[in-house]
């Protein structure tokens, strides 16, 4: 393995795995997986190329915001390379893609800005616009840079030409986006290996490409419309509602040899398909590319050699109809492969909980710890805790939420590790509870219970109740359904 100065060394060079399964067999059909780029998709070739680009150029000034439009594997690379270089980033989203890439951009540090799914990508690039202007802020504008198609002529398409020299390549397979990988490695190919068919998709149900219908533009070639051919469609990231600059050009210059109508329902069954025939993990732009691809394949002459884009990893589509019917909870087979041994089993009796101490065992010293703190006015709401449980961060994040300030006492922190401090502290106070369990929170002095009672009292008004009875500050115009922050393994599917 290499050892690298910086993350962004780790993008590209991806690998082209073999179609074992489900390819024809009168051909052979490749894919080159994108999502072995380090944040999981093609567009971190994007992301460091504009930015490379841009500091280049002397467009993008140190601690500058950038800004980017996009359905969310765009604002991912970016927020990794914002990261690593340090410039803030905002991101444009529409409210209609899916919620796992907004985490994502978030976790790496972007601000998200979500657009209504009513203005549709058209008018999360309007905004984009706008915003840019506004603020001043570094527009990507990854529809119409230049520096996009340059990173894919410079990476993408010669790792392709390194991956098949010596061998015939009929056939290249791609869907638009946002053109930049249609326009870079075509125009190569073109050059360099003008016997490989360049074979473009897009919905079936959408077809912008195919029409010849233009793109409406503004006078500054800036997008507000959608094009009047798009619908709306499941496979993000892959075809915007509008025909990109970038796509344009490769269309205008004869890039594209054969354009190929793909039905979305067709595109997830085929993602799924790969996932579990193949091994490879694939979002709907992928399936949907190795629609196509089978395609050409069911046409091509015997000893065609196919290669597919595969442009991001599935991981990013739970929350989409990708995984339509995929169950948290298990299904009947796996219920009964669980009843077919008798251990721990849901439909048996869990074990007797651990009996409370008996109140002689108790350390004086750390029960007049344990009484001091109960009995302390200044802050009477009190939670007997272990850092990292998922119940008791559920009771710290009510707390949160209402604005509560309220003492923590976390029972395995090193500080109480000594001696078995935390354990004994632990004995004590599940000997005035009454219960074994944690975490136990106490308001003035009083057990009011685990995590689940706690989120059920503020459910039933008793907890703020009790606050009020003993002067505990908190934010009374708050409403949330507090059972919802219970560990989300425990949430209905």
């Amino acid at each position: 393995m290499a050892k690298l100065e910086s993350i962004l060394d780790a993008i590209g060079r991806t690998p082209v795995v073999k179609i074992r399964r489900l390819a024809p067999p009168h051909v052979t059909l490749w894919v080159k997986v994108e999502a072995q780029n380090p944040l999981g998709s093609v567009k971190d070739r994007l992301a460091v190329g504009i930015i490379d680009d841009a500091e280049r150029r002397g467009l993008l000034a140190p601690g500058q915001t950038v800004l980017e439009a996009t359905s969310g594997n765009t604002g991912i690379g970016l927020a990794m390379v914002c990261a690593a270089r340090g410039y803030p980033l905002v991101i444009l989203m529409s409210e209609s893609f899916s919620v796992e890439r907004r985490k994502l951009m978030r976790y790496l540090g972007a601000k998200v800005v979500l657009t209504p799914a009513w203005a549709r990508g058209a008018g999360m690039m309007a905004k984009a616009f706008e915003l840019a202007r506004a603020h001043g802020w570094f527009f990507c504008r990854q529809f119409d840079n230049e520096a996009n198609a340059d990173i894919h002529s410079t990476t993408t398409a010669r790792e392709i030409l390194a991956d098949f020299e010596g061998e015939r390549l009929d056939y290249w397979v791609t869907g638009a986006g946002t053109g930049g990988t249609l326009k870079g490695v075509g125009r190569v190919l073109r050059e360099l290996r003008p016997q490989t068919k360049i074979v473009l998709c897009e919905p079936d149900n959408s077809p912008t490409l195919s029409s010849g219908i233009p793109q409406p533009r503004e006078p500054d070639g800036s997008i507000t419309l959608s094009h009047p051919l798009a619908r709306p469609h499941p496979v993000q990231g892959w075809a915007p509602d509008f025909i990109a600059k970038l796509t344009e050009d490769a269309l205008a210059d004869g890039l594209v040899d054969r354009i190929v109508p793909v039905d979305s329902g067709e595109s997830m069954r085929l993602s799924r398909e790969l996932a579990r025939k193949e091994g490879i993990f694939t979002g709907t732009s992928g399936g949907a590319t190795f629609a196509a691809a089978l395609a050409v394949c069911r046409d091509a002459p015997p000893g065609s050699t196919v290669l597919c884009m595969l442009p991001d990893t599935g991981e990013r589509y739970q929350s989409t109809p990708l995984f339509d019917g995929i169950l948290a909870g298990m299904n009947d087979a796996e219920l009964e492969i669980s009843r077919s041994t008798p251990s721990a089993r849901f439909d048996g009796a869990p074990p007797p909980a651990p009996a409370v101490p008996a109140g002689g065992a108790i350390d004086p010293e750390v029960e007049a710890y344990v009484e001091s703190i109960l009995g302390d006015r200044a802050q009477p709401v009190v939670l007997f805790a272990f850092a990292w449980c998922e119940f008791c961060w559920s009771v710290r994040k009510l707390f949160g939420r209402l604005g509560v300030d309220y003492r923590s006492v976390d029972l395995d922190s090193p500080a109480l590790q000594k001696d078995d401090r935390g354990g004994k502290i632990r004995a004590a106070v599940s000997a005035r509870s009454r219960s074994p369990s944690i975490p136990q929170i106490f308001v003035g002095g009083r057990f009011l219970g685990g995590a689940t009672e706690t989120l059920a009292a503020f459910q039933d008004g008793s907890l703020v109740a009790r606050f009020r009875e003993h002067g505990v500050g908190f934010d009374e115009s708050v409403r949330l359904d507090a059972m919802a922050l219970l560990p989300a393994w425990l949430q209905p599917r």
